[in-house]
């Protein structure tokens, strides 16, 4: 291909906003972590461009906008593994290539020779909205298997991006919880609240008592597990100082 280099539309990437603790008590949500602006690609752009710039900037994907801004396409590093000029590209098989089939051989062909982003990127883009909670955004992660969403706003406008590394972010930041010097009955009435919430938890086959912020558990439960999240569940309760537990794990008896 002739001509001028096609130089990207780069912008400047800021630091992550994460914070660990919710506004007005509220679930965070993905404007509360997203990076913005968004470092992103045309489609006219070149591949070489492309990874210079992941290269420079240390990230790992860029969406690819239109002329409008909106998101097209996204393209990762995966998406540059296999290609020509780092002789990675795919030497399949004949067998491979009897059950893949011509098309999907042209396409890996086309992906790992092509010059133009456009060639290259994933056009199924996964996206979010800003107002999205964190964990909505962990489980669209999880479910389509992907390491970052764009972040979309009802203009249809790239706002920002959360990646994983994001989502960890909030973990590293977290602070814990002030201890309050609550009553002992205040905080037993906080844990048992919180174990009626949980489908888990069998508070008619528990008995809790709170003493000078110690928590002892008694009674019988289904399984190791349910006691682990038992004393994970009292230590994330302000005020308590140790957990003992004095469970048993077997059958509930009738009493």
């Amino acid at each position: 291909m002739t001509g001028a280099a096609i130089k990207l539309p780069i912008k400047t990437e800021a630091t992550p906003v994460t914070q660990p603790t919710n506004r007005g008590g509220l679930l965070m949500q993905a404007r509360d972590v997203m990076v913005s602006p968004v470092i992103t690609a045309t489609r006219s752009a070149t591949v070489r461009d492309v990874a210079r710039t992941m290269i420079e900037k240390r990230i790992s994907a860029l969406p690819v906008v239109d002329g409008a801004g909106k998101v097209v396409g996204i393209v990762t590093e995966g998406d540059l593994i296999h290609r020509a000029e780092a002789g990675t590209e795919r030497h399949d098989t004949w067998w491979v290539r009897f059950l893949a089939g011509e098309a999907s051989i042209a396409a890996d062909y086309a992906k790992s020779h092509a010059r133009r982003i456009e060639d290259v990127m994933t056009t199924k883009v996964v996206t979010a909205t800003p107002e999205l909670p964190l964990h909505e955004i962990a489980t669209l992660l999880e479910e389509h298997g992907v390491k970052r969403v764009p972040i979309i706003n009802k203009a249809g406008e790239l706002v920002g991006i959360v990646s994983r590394a994001n989502l960890i972010q909030v973990v590293a930041s977290a602070r814990p919880k002030l201890d309050l010097h609550l009553p002992d009955s205040t905080i037993r009435q906080k844990l048992l609240d919180e174990l009626k919430k949980q489908s888990w938890a069998q508070p008619h086959n528990l008995n809790v008592i709170v003493t000078n912020g110690t928590v002892d558990f008694w009674g019988v439960v289904d399984s190791d597990k349910e006691r682990k999240a038992l004393r994970v569940a009292a230590e994330n309760i302000p005020g308590v100082v140790t957990v003992n537990d004095h469970l048993l794990v077997g059958p509930i008896l009738a009493y």
